[in-house]
């Protein structure tokens, strides 16, 4: 419920405000103040009646009316006064710097509550408590510093935590990146980090807003509102880059399948934020890097041409990008000949393209020129250019300044003399630019920004899927492990391809569908979750002997009530698996299948209903993928088919949320076709 009263309130009132600095209310009230606040400012104190030069009351009864109030007092006051200022003087905006509430117990937790009750009847924005505070063009109301420099064209930025958003500051005010807005959202009493994702949406104009959003959250209470905002922003222009903090909590707990010891919260995150189009970053630099990348031209490809005058730098960011899937192509012939004519002896224009320490800015300013207009298969350029200690940098970076706006593509400045150059970097960043001091940290940036996809569709795919009879056939089944018979007729449902087989009990059934089936055969025992580990599973049967050797072995099992018959298929095992996850809905998972999800652990995940291009992106980004396309002479399986498995798993899962957990394991792929030949589905109604 953020308003205008919050945004550019024409007047504020710090309720608590102190000459002492080493206070929030203190503190706050100064940075208001250094900020060049234009509207009325008043101060609540009882024992002052001047506080930093401005006009204080002793009680909040006493104040004119006010447009957005900050508290700086206890807990236990905040309610009384909101009262007042709400009945009283017309205040619709608050923000609660207080701590003491839902953190600090049961008490807190209904002071809390009550005070979001009051703003909510009142039409009221809360922002808070336990906050740091906001940000925005109008007013600087934080009690924290730094505060960072503010451009209305910077990043807009909320955080869950009041502590990270200034260590973020911190990493992003050296590399010279701004910020149009910062929301503190604290206990999230009212508005959290999905209620300031809704109104960045609401009001988003491509031709004054900032088309740069970061997140710091460390829980996402509401996934559906994220995905929607986050994904209306990216399709409206914007970039989005996020830390979801938390992600080694209990989600690695045991379950009975393999999806279910997989997949976490965190990966439902992972899969909520690919699905989004948000890229997610794992620390603070990463997070500052990626938006720093945000402010450079859109990078249309991954060829990356490394211009360096030392050599090791330009090893470690090729490391860095070769690791995420960019490619440093290297550069022959007619083009590599004319870079050598540019450089000094010595010089390598391979690529990273090494014009060694001896290089002029002329020198650079040529390569960099050529590079940008005369090779078409570069998509982008990075800078390396330190100090040797015995030149002034300042040509080197006005000419970089020249070249980031001239240059057709995307050019980053990897400038790591932060000490000796720190005069001449300055200036650099005092014309608007923004530097990367660290290469291999600016590499991993640049390959999560380019294997984020973008916003998935919103359609669900529902051809040839027989939702009623889903339906029905949940309906109908009861809680736990679903029988074979059922599960093949739940697949069948949603048109997934299953091997032919048949449940028997006795041996002369056995021999029955041996005769019609045909060797060779496979052999699983029904009744044990985990067929392998009990020795329930037989392959490549070819003999009536060896068959009705194996069913008497396989039904002596603890708590063998059958064997299923398989015709025995070949082909590379494929998996797909899927848990429900609480408010995120289900993540599926996909990789190569048998032991090797296990051994392995290379699985991708996706956040169901997925369209056939998130489907296509979960495969292409596994580890193993060069063995689903096809290695070494051998054939790949049918990618295409692959992937409408796998949305059409999803929506029948969208369907049937009373399924917990599901592993498709393996599926049998092959250049035509991928056929199921094990399944595990457990519902819990």
């Amino acid at each position: 419920m953020i308003n205008e009263k919050l945004i550019n309130p024409r007047s504020i009132v710090v309720i608590g405000g102190s000459d002492d600095l080493f206070k929030p209310g203190g503190k706050v009230l100064r940075n208001i103040l250094d900020g060049k606040y234009s509207g009325d400012l008043y101060v609540v104190n009882p024992k002052q009646d001047i506080v930093q030069g401005i006009k204080s009351f002793r009680d909040v009864n006493d104040i004119p009316q006010a447009d957005l109030a900050i508290l700086a007092i206890q807990a236990a006051s905040c309610l009384p006064a909101v009262e007042v200022l709400i009945r009283d003087k017309n205040t619709k905006a608050f923000i609660i710097i207080s701590a003491g509430f839902s953190e600090a117990g049961e008490e807190g937790r209904k002071l809390e509550k009550a005070i979001a009750e009051l703003a909510d009847k009142a039409g009221a924005c809360l922002i808070g408590p336990n906050c740091i505070g906001v940000v925005t063009q109008s007013y600087q109301g934080v009690f924290t510093s730094p505060v960072p420099k503010l451009s209305s064209r910077g990043c807009d930025f909320v955080s869950g935590s009041g502590a990270t958003a200034v260590f973020i500051f911190e990493s992003a005010m050296p590399k010279g990146l701004n910020f149009a807005s910062v929301f503190s959202v604290g206990n999230s009493a009212q508005t959290g980090v999905e209620e300031v994702l809704e109104y960045w949406d609401n009001t988003y104009d491509a031709a004054i807003s900032s088309p740069i959003k970061l997140i710091y959250v460390e829980s996402i209470l509401n996934p559906d509102k994220l995905l929607h905002h986050a994904s209306s922003l990216i399709r409206k222009g914007c970039r989005i880059a996020a830390i979801k903090a938390g992600t080694t909590e209990a989600g690695s707990r045991a379950a009975s399948s393999h999806t279910g010891a997989m997949a976490s919260s965190d990966s439902a995150v992972e899969a909520l934020f690919r699905k989004a189009g948000i890229v997610r970053c794992s620390g603070r630099e990463e997070l500052t890097t990626v938006a720093s990348v945000f402010f450079h031209k859109h990078l249309k490809g991954r060829n990356i041409a490394i211009i360096t005058h030392a050599g090791g730098p330009a090893v470690m960011l090729t490391d860095a990008l070769s690791a995420g899937g960019m490619n440093i192509p290297k550069i022959t012939g007619e083009h590599h000949d004319r870079l050598i004519e540019m450089m000094n002896k010595g010089a390598s224009a391979d690529n990273p393209i090494d014009m060694i320490a001896t290089a002029t800015s002329e020198q650079l300013d040529a390569v960099i020129e050529y590079v940008d207009k005369q090779i078409p298969l570069i998509d982008g350029m990075t800078v390396i250019f330190g100090s040797n200690g015995l030149n002034d940098m300042t040509d080197v970076y006005d000419l970089l300044h020249r070249k980031i706006s001239e240059c057709n593509k995307p050019l980053y400045p990897i400038l790591p003399s932060v000490t000796s150059s720190s005069k001449e970097l300055e200036y650099f960043l005092g014309k608007g630019h923004i530097n990367f001091p660290d290469e291999v940290v600016l590499g991993r940036a640049l390959t999560k920004i380019s294997n984020t996809p973008s916003p998935a569709g919103e359609q669900i795919f529902l051809e040839n899927i027989n939702v009623p009879l889903v339906r029905e056939i949940i309906d109908n089944a009861p809680n736990g492990y679903l029988e074979p018979a059922i599960i093949q007729q739940l697949l069948n449902a949603a048109n997934i391809p299953v091997v032919q087989e048949m449940v028997v009990s006795s041996k002369e059934e056995l021999l029955l569908v041996a005769e019609k089936t045909g060797y060779p055969l496979a052999l699983k025992v029904v009744g044990p979750v985990h067929k392998s580990d009990v020795g329930g599973v037989t392959l490549n049967i070819k003999s009536d002997k060896h068959l009705e050797a194996e069913f008497s072995r396989m039904m002596l099992i603890n708590d063998v009530r059958a064997v299923l018959v398989q015709k025995m298929l070949s082909g590379t095992e494929l998996f797909i698996g899927a848990k429900y996850e609480p408010r995120f809905g289900h993540i599926i998972l996909c990789g190569l299948g048998g032991i090797f999800v296990e051994v392995l652990g290379d699985v991708s995940s996706g956040l169901a209903p997925l369209t056939f291009d998130e489907a296509r992106s979960m495969i292409r980004s596994l580890k193993s993928y060069r063995i689903i396309r096809g290695t070494r002479g051998k054939p790949g399986i049918n990618e295409s088919k692959y992937a409408e498995i796998i949305v059409r798993l999803s929506s029948l899962l969208r369907y049937a949320t009373e399924i917990k957990e599901m592993d498709l394991n393996p599926l049998i792929g092959g250049v035509a076709d991928i056929t199921v030949v094990d399944a595990r589905i457990r519902i819990e109604k």
